[in-house]
């Protein structure tokens, strides 16, 4: 249960935070990078959404993809450990395996893409861009706190190791979510990348003799 009774607690004024498991730590910790990464990922969807346009099942997935990111956010606050107090809600394999599907479910209405596409079209589809690698950043991020922390349990209140289910889930998120940006401009296409800005190339001159 969350109970928000007051907004700043002037406990991070030193520059160290406190993590799921109370313990205190360096706002400069790889493991806050983390989290802070998924929660603007989070926050770039809620405008995604907002931008309107998009399909109502678009919506749908988006709007628990939200929820589980703070989920992520949790996860990686939350040292893990040999044992809790109560058993904490960790990403797990079911989570990637329902993003795996979702991906599967939306890529059958696409055409093979045979270019690399532009961010953009439709507001919601460019926002989706956004996220998506938003979501990319806060992959890199998780994997640097597991590169520091393992993903082994600690002994209890302290320095525990990082889920790798977390990093895992970030990947396959930021495939789901290029997809759904394509879906997005499904109404008017993707904008196809022209190598060299459309340029139209002339063919090299000949070098002079003796070059």
């Amino acid at each position: 249960m969350v109970n928000l009774t007051r907004i700043y607690t002037k406990t991070g004024d030193t520059g160290t935070t406190a993590l799921g498991d109370f313990s205190r730590t360096r706002k400069t910790d790889p493991r806050l990078a983390a989290y802070a990464d998924a929660n603007e990922a989070n926050a770039a969807l809620g405008v995604a959404i907002a931008a309107g346009g998009l399909r109502e099942d678009v919506k749908a997935t988006l709007l628990r993809i939200q929820n589980e990111l703070f989920d992520v956010g949790a996860d990686l606050c939350l040292p893990l450990a040999e044992s809790y107090a109560y058993a904490p809600l960790r990403v797990d394999e079911a989570w990637i395996t329902d993003l795996e599907q979702d991906c599967d479910r939306y890529l059958a209405e696409l055409e093979p893409l045979r270019s690399f596409i532009l961010p953009g079209g439709s507001a919601g589809a460019a926002y989706l861009h956004v996220a998506t690698t938003i979501v990319r950043r806060a992959e890199r991020s998780t994997w640097a706190a597991i590169e520091a922390y393992g993903v082994e349990p600690g002994a209890g209140k302290g320095e525990g190791g990082v889920n790798p289910q977390t990093a895992t889930y970030l990947n396959r998120l930021s495939d789901l979510l290029f997809v759904l940006a394509r879906i997005a401009n499904l109404p008017t296409g993707d904008i196809l990348w022209q190598p060299g800005g459309g340029r139209k190339t002339s063919p090299k001159e000949a070098p002079a003799s003796g070059d």
